[in-house]
């Protein structure tokens, strides 16, 4: 369910085991790899916890909980700070401050400024699912019907931008002007920071 990328070959993730593997703990806890997602290790939480959204950024890792609805942070992978209790499919963290995360809820985008621990609304940003935070700093998100939005201010305001079709799985960036959104159909990839996509 959860994943992200730490470095080279160095991956985290978390979830749910193959129904065949009778030995594995459900939910998976914060597993790793580091070998590029060939083999995969146990790290923390197994069997308790089921991460649905993950970042490593700023030497931290935060999760989302999905069973206890809980924004979770942790210094070495091992002892985890449960935070806030809210609902949300997705979550981004500020690449220059740890303590800014935005979040996709229900009710709309919410915000963090104390790593975390409280949100706040967003006024008038457009709901969305997916959200993702460029490491130059403009953030990308995708609302439930495939429309794509950006902001350059860190959230506060922004503008709609291109349409993929189908409902989006997950939102990545990489640079400043590409922009990556899963759906069922595949994943669709832009070079024009998200006006325009074709399908890989």
């Amino acid at each position: 369910m959860g994943f992200t990328i730490v470095g080279q070959e160095h991956f985290l993730g978390s979830g749910h085991p193959d129904p065949e593997e009778a030995d594995q703990p459900n939910p998976l806890g914060l597993i790793e790899s580091t070998d590029g997602g060939r083999t995969w290790e146990s790290v923390s939480l197994a069997g308790e916890v089921d991460f649905h959204a993950l970042e490593a950024e700023h030497g931290l890792v935060y999760g989302y909980d999905s069973q206890s609805q809980q924004v979770m942070v942790s210094n070495d992978r091992e002892n985890w700070d449960r935070r806030a209790s809210l609902a949300m499919a997705d979550f981004a963290v500020h690449p220059g401050d740890p303590e800014e995360l935005l979040a996709t809820t229900q009710q709309g985008l919410a915000r963090s400024t104390d790593g975390g621990r409280t949100f706040a609304p967003v006024p008038g940003a457009p709901l969305m699912v997916m959200v993702d935070w460029s490491a130059e700093g403009g953030v990308v998100g995708v609302d439930p019907d495939g429309g794509v939005h950006s902001s350059s201010d860190g959230g506060t305001t922004w503008a709609q931008r291109g349409q993929v079709g189908g409902a989006p799985q997950a939102v990545s960036t990489s640079g400043p002007a590409d922009v990556y959104v899963a759906t069922e159909s595949g994943i669709h990839a832009s070079q024009d920071a998200g006006r325009t996509f074709t399908l890989r």
